[in-house]
């Protein structure tokens, strides 16, 4: 059964075909997407299989992704979960995007902590890492203030119209977590 969580304010759940139209509003904005490794999304049919894709990583233990939910209003303001996620390495990459309207309100921090706890707790994760492109200075900011330890540079990581950009790579683990 899918892992649905709960903070003050958001609930973080499965997401659904009844949520593709949120989510191609989000992708589909060019503000989101400009640290995110892709396009924005053009057609509808892009989220939806996204969400597909979603799907499989679960069902295949390879990631999980939930919607984030605004409690208040029931709507879906974008996602977050883990890839790349390794069972026998203990490891895993987190990954978030929410749309510009609800920036600067605290929602991704206190989506990105109950994730967190969730891959320490229930994943048997011992690593989280993340990948953010250098020039997104409010992710990076974040990141450190959650307590992720930046290790270093990845030189021409990620590719986006036809640029290639810097990324940093950051980790948080098990051990160092607050008790």
């Amino acid at each position: 059964m899918f892992p649905m969580l709960e903070t003050d304010r958001l609930k973080l759940r499965e997401l659904t075909q009844a949520d593709v139209a949120a989510i191609f509003h989000c992708l589909s904005n060019e503000e989101v997407t400009r640290y995110y490794g892709q396009e924005p999304f053009i057609e509808k049919q892009q989220a939806e299989q996204l969400t597909k894709h979603f799907d499989k990583n679960y069902e295949e233990k390879r990631g999980i992704r939930w919607g984030i939910e605004l409690k208040e209003t029931g709507e879906v303001m974008g996602t977050i979960g883990y890839h790349l996620w390794s069972a026998p390495h203990k490891r895993a990459e987190i990954g978030y995007e929410i749309h510009p309207d609800y920036w600067r309100k605290g929602y991704t921090k206190e989506a990105i902590q109950q994730v967190i706890n969730y891959g320490f707790e229930h994943m048997n994760l011992q690593r989280i890492g993340a990948v953010v492109y250098v020039e997104n200075e409010a992710s990076n900011q974040l990141l450190l203030k959650l307590g992720f330890q930046q290790e270093g540079i990845l030189r021409d990581y990620m590719v986006q119209k036809e640029n290639a950009y810097d990324t940093f790579i950051y980790s948080l683990l098990k051990k160092e977590q607050p008790q």
